[in-house]
């Protein structure tokens, strides 16, 4: 660091420097939108930061940052790193206090990627069933959260949007977790990482004494015309502003529900598979529903039969991985379901039984399945395989 910067006393711990020069260089950029960030104000700050000496700096820093975010024209990437470092340490709640809704909302709209995964960190953040009732009452912000999540071209975004939103959606389930490790559950012979990150390892057995959620998201979720037409409408190449996808977008849009799902149906199949409530004419713009089809089934049945054109190669092969990856998770699911279990395996029936019409490769995929995975599960594989294909 620069010998001249001057060390800011934070709180009676130890100096930040350089603390006072970054804040007169954020006044600077809330005065003018067009002026360049300096990285290294920035980076000697960040350095500095422990968890005894963020909570200090989150009333005077964190405001001045939402404030750049909101009005910059520049790329936000030096201020959301450092937005990301201190609210590390910091609840959903007290994000929401410091970011509120219209800030996260403009995160989302930004075209910078760097705004996208911070607005998608601070829902992250939200680890409670309490915290996903606050999460659920905002019917806006989530809006704003899927078209970006499903419309955004950067990868990263994707991915993060659908780890974010599996997370909150496993914290609200009323359904019981599974009574296993997760690493012990394997799709194609290889453990399936496509679990929880917010605050659970995949290593561990998961706790059945937590508090399960109160299901508000999932309702929200389906329940909500906009947010459901809004779900099924991009991965068809639209959006219900009436913007539409291109080509590649939309197969983006397409593979980031297909990797969702399968960890749903694990998590609450029943809900996962129920059809969303027929839409009131006072729901409806013109009195007509442009996703009715789409309502007639459950998110599942959408997504496995009626989302993807299999005469887009590289479509069709994503969508025999979700099958696989269905097959296999749902294998673990019936076998704890008990007196659901029935229910399970009928439902995935009758999905199969529309999916494999004409459709060779993916009939020869599930058979070969059990062939791929490691040698304790192969059998009960097999097994359940034939209960569903037949």
């Amino acid at each position: 660091m620069s010998g001249n910067i001057v060390p800011s006393i934070v709180d009676g711990n130890v100096p930040i420097a350089g603390l006072d020069q970054l804040s007169a260089h954020l006044d600077e950029a809330i005065q003018d939108p067009d002026a360049d960030f300096k990285p290294k104000l920035f980076d000697d700050v960040e350095l500095q930061l422990t968890e005894s000496n963020v909570p200090p700096l989150l009333p005077t820093l964190l405001p001045k940052l939402t404030t750049i975010l909101l009005t910059t024209r520049k790329d936000p990437a030096v201020p959301v790193s450092l937005s990301l470092r201190l609210l590390r340490h910091v609840s959903f709640t007290q994000t929401l206090s410091l970011a509120d809704e219209t800030a996260l909302i403009t995160a989302f709209n930004s075209p910078a990627p760097s705004a996208n995964l911070l607005a998608m960190a601070v829902l992250h953040k939200a680890t409670t069933p309490a915290d996903i009732a606050i999460l659920a009452s905002m019917p806006k912000l989530l809006e704003h959260f899927i078209r970006r999540w499903l419309s955004a071209p950067q990868v990263e975004v994707g991915e993060r949007g659908t780890r974010v939103l599996g997370d909150l959606l496993e914290i609200d389930s009323q359904s019981p977790p599974l009574r296993i490790p997760r690493e012990a559950i394997t799709v194609n012979g290889v453990p399936w990482t496509n679990g929880s990150t917010n605050g659970d390892g995949n290593d561990e057995l998961v706790d059945i004494h937590k508090p399960r959620g109160e299901g508000v998201l999932w309702r929200r979720l389906i329940h909500d015309v906009d947010l459901y037409n809004l779900l099924v409408a991009l991965p068809q190449g639209r959006d219900i502003s009436g913007e539409v996808l291109d080509d590649r977008q939309t197969s983006l849009a397409q593979g980031r529900l297909l990797r969702l799902l399968p960890r749903l149906a694990l998590r609450d199949f029943d809900l996962a598979t129920q059809p969303p409530p027929k839409p009131s004419d006072d729901e409806l713009m013109g009195g007509v529903d442009p996703e009715a089809e789409a309502r007639q089934s459950g998110l599942l049945q959408f997504v496995a039969l009626k989302m993807v054109d299999k005469s887009d190669l590289l479509m069709h092969l994503s969508l025999i991985d979700f099958f696989e990856t269905l097959v296999s998770l749902l294998r673990v699911r019936a076998k704890e379901a008990g007196s659901s279990s029935q229910h399970i395996v009928q439902t995935l029936r009758e999905i199969l039984s529309v999916a494999l019409r004409g459709d060779d490769e993916l009939r020869a995929a599930l058979k070969r399945l059990p062939d791929r995975t490691v040698e304790e599960e192969a059998e009960d594989l097999r097994l359940f395989i034939e209960s569903v294909v037949g």
